[in-house]
């Protein structure tokens, strides 16, 4: 229940306030002269992204964000107070989009980026403006403009540098622990993680690269079936992939047949995500036996298509500093080519 990437609310900027019907008091001026003020003008609705937050969990109870209305205008010329702007704080990542046409009214993925959903009413003129040398002693006004209401999808899609992918099990959350300070729910049963994990990567030389663990992916993940089809939007920002393999795992068919799996979930969801940067990594070889697939033979076949590999244990932390030294090539070799990681 902690977890929420996606959410509809319903925003209103506040109403205009009413101009006012005032006359100043004026010995040998018709009803002392119109000194009715302004209203003053509604508070707008604003969403601001903020490095604060990680989820949209704050809007799983509150759905409907109204801002203030602008003040009446008084007497002596006096203008109403205009409403205080509404900001929705929202995490990093975060398209703001209209959940009718789908279209997204923005991405905001810097921090303090924002973007004003709805404007206030504009508040309406005192009778002052309404005075004519026929008329000189208005008793008219206009009403403040009403705000705007609208509803519109939040939906998160994580900003990190690193996405680890694989079916349940493999050993996503116990490697995302090892590599950073995160410290995600560990078990041995399928679907460990219900919801996406982030951790911090630090290096000796300060850089630091965020790293997501996303819910396993299963056969028919793209189409609804189990955990990870909710999940899949995850990866599009991320820059590196690696596809995590368990050595016990018995495939059926191919040796490659995990690999194959999760890639054929990734094409059919968008293909775009299969032409990311990517690695394998071996995980689980303090388990290897003659039973298991043979590791140089898989090394073999996953090196002819063309990616890298390594086999590592993330129990015993095999592998691991290796493993951390490509991960931080290939981030550092993708933002030297100037290419956008959104």
């Amino acid at each position: 229940m902690g977890f929420l990437d996606e959410t509809l609310i319903t925003v209103a900027s506040g109403d205009g306030g009413k101009g006012c019907v005032s006359f100043r008091r004026e010995k040998y001026v018709p009803k002392g002269g119109p000194d009715g003020g302004d209203g003053g003008n509604g508070g707008s609705i604003i969403v601001r992204a903020t490095r604060k937050l990680t989820t949209l969990t704050d809007y799983r109870s509150r759905k409907h964000f109204r801002a203030e209305n602008g003040g009446p205008g008084r007497g002596k010329n006096r203008t109403g107070k205009n409403g205080i702007d509404l900001e929705i704080p929202v995490p990093l990542g975060t398209t703001v989009e209209d959940p009718f046409s789908t279209q997204v009214i923005a991405d905001l993925v810097r921090d303090n980026q924002e973007i004003v959903l709805v404007t206030g009413g504009t508040g309406g003129k005192g009778n002052r403006h309404f005075a004519t040398s026929t008329n000189r002693a208005p008793r008219i006004a206009q009403p403040g403009l009403p705000g705007t209401e609208k509803r519109i999808r939040l939906s998160l899609r994580f900003l990190a540098d690193v996405g680890l992918i694989g079916l349940p099990n493999a050993g996503k959350s116990t490697l995302l622990s090892r590599l950073s300070m995160a410290r995600p729910k560990v078990g041995n049963y399928p679907f460990t993680t219900l919801f996406p994990n982030l951790g911090i990567m630090a290096s000796d030389d300060e850089k630091e690269l965020v790293i997501a663990d996303i819910p396993g992916l299963i056969e028919g993940a793209s189409k609804g079936r189990g955990l990870g089809h909710r999940f899949l939007k995850h990866i599009e920002r991320t820059t590196l992939l690696l596809h995590l393999l368990d050595i016990t795992y018995q495939p059926e068919n191919d040796i490659l047949e995990d690999f194959y799996m999760l890639r054929d979930e990734m094409k059919a969801y968008k293909l775009s995500l299969t032409q990311k940067p990517q690695m394998v990594v071996i995980n689980k070889m303090d388990l290897h036996g003659p039973e298991h697939r043979n590791p140089r033979e898989l090394k073999k076949a996953i090196k002819g298509l063309g990616l890298d590999c390594l086999a590592v244990s993330a129990l015993t932390g095999e592998g691991l500093e290796e493993l951390e030294r490509m991960i931080l090539k290939k981030c550092d070799q993708r933002l030297d080519t100037g290419s956008a990681v959104w």
